[in-house]
């Protein structure tokens, strides 16, 4: 029983932050950040973490039911949202290192984009994050090229 109530925690940490992170999102996009030179990056950062921290919360409760298959995507969303937080706070500054950033931000996007079309036919969530991944590599490639 100790496991499932960590799990459970665990959930709810994940859920909290996922709040908080839209609410910054929403705060960010009503001062007119997201509208400069690299608004497109930063909304495509922004939506990948709103869809990897759905994923990440989706993985543990699966997690929680036995499917260990999920904890390399687990793993590799995590990653992504980290660094994507990152992406999208230079891309509103329009700093100097972000096309550094985004060659490294788009490895991991692809990483994890791999990871979740494993699942996606069985995890709509999955899908959904593997798109977001999708989109923001792209954006990403754009910069850094």
């Amino acid at each position: 029983m100790e496991r499932r109530e960590a799990l459970l925690g665990i959930n709810a940490i994940l859920l909290a932050a996922a709040a908080q992170s839209a609410a910054a999102d929403e705060h960010d996009q009503h001062k007119g950040h997201h509208g400069g030179k690299h608004g497109t990056l930063a909304t495509a950062a922004a939506d990948c973490i709103q869809k990897g921290e759905a994923c990440m919360s989706h993985c543990i409760s699966v997690l929680g039911q036995g499917e260990k298959e999920m904890a390399a995507c687990h793993a590799s969303v995590h990653q992504t949202v980290a660094i994507c937080h990152a992406l999208r706070t230079l891309a509103n500054l329009d700093s100097k290192r972000l096309p550094g950033l985004a060659r490294v931000a788009m490895d991991i996007c692809k990483d994890c984009e791999d990871e979740c079309r494993k699942h996606e036919n069985k995890h709509a969530v999955c899908k959904e994050c593997g798109d977001a991944c999708s989109s923001c590599y792209k954006e990403c490639k754009a910069l850094a090229a």
